[in-house]
């Protein structure tokens, strides 16, 4: 079984922006490798400054595979809608070894800005 990735990440910089008018939509992702034999199981945590946290969140990614979720896509979402301009953080906790890069594209301006990073792994 692979060894790459940690159980339990942290992504302290979320917000989801709207999509704006642009070609390319304004929009969060989070993506997931996961390199071991069997498929992990993910539980989403969202922190909020003003409210209860959201813990109803179930990803799966597959043995072997990578899968991005997008924070605007209620089905990646299980029925949770983000808010859009919300400040909020996500936590990560998987049963299997993972690899987790955050990415948002925000277009509300003309020099739209994007950017990656990853999570804090533990």
């Amino acid at each position: 079984m692979a060894d790459i990735g940690k159980k339990v990440w942290i992504i302290p910089d979320c917000e989801l922006p709207p999509p704006g008018e642009g070609e390319l939509k304004g929009h969060e992702s989070v993506i997931v490798v996961n390199d071991s034999d069997r498929d992990a199981t993910i539980a989403v945590t969202l922190y909020f400054t003003d409210r209860g946290c959201i813990d109803t969140i179930r990803w799966t990614v597959g043995a072997k595979r990578v899968r991005c979720f997008r924070m605007n896509n209620t089905d990646d979402m299980c029925s949770v809608v983000v808010p859009f301009e919300t400040q909020y953080a996500m936590k990560l906790d998987s049963d299997e070894k993972i690899v987790v890069q955050y990415g948002r594209l925000d277009n509300r301006q003309v020099n739209l800005a994007y950017y990656t990073t990853l999570g804090y792994g533990e």
